[in-house]
């Protein structure tokens, strides 16, 4: 069984059972976007963790192994995004991904957010004119060593 054979798994046994991503970060117990990522294949489970989320989701001890083990990240299908809503990101980067570099080394100077140090929140913003989607991201700041 590969690790995509468990995505497909847990996708299929979300839907039957009808549970959320914010149903399943609770059994977990870290935020919905850190608990969706490690589901969707790109973060490793603790064993209490695979074996919770195993349990709610009828998953068979060969996939609740493959949750504990760390992952090949960053592993969309191509190398240009062509789900839409996935492809949009890629098109926000390469329009502000310029602005957001220059304004971060202006602030912090040469270096990196980090993914690994990191922190997401999504949220539903209402508004009259359509709701929105709000992203906050939070990464540490990690400088370029000079040896």
């Amino acid at each position: 069984m590969t690790r995509d054979d468990v995505t497909a798994l847990i996708l299929s046994a979300k839907l039957e059972k009808g549970l959320s991503w914010s149903q399943l970060a609770e059994i977990i117990g870290h935020s919905k976007e850190w608990s969706t990522a490690a589901l969707l294949g790109q973060m490793t489970l603790t064993e209490t963790q695979a074996k919770a989320v195993g349990a709610a989701l009828g998953l068979p001890d060969e996939a609740i192994t493959q949750l504990q083990i760390v992952p090949y990240k960053g592993s969309l299908p191509t190398a240009v995004p062509t789900d839409p809503l996935i492809y949009r990101f890629y098109e926000l980067i390469n329009v502000y991904g310029t602005s957001i570099k220059a304004l971060i080394h202006e602030e912090f100077g040469d270096g990196i957010m980090s993914a690994i140090d990191f922190s997401m929140d999504i949220q539903r913003e209402p508004d009259p004119k359509g709701d929105r989607v709000q992203i906050r991201m939070s990464g540490k700041f990690l400088p370029y060593k000079t040896y």
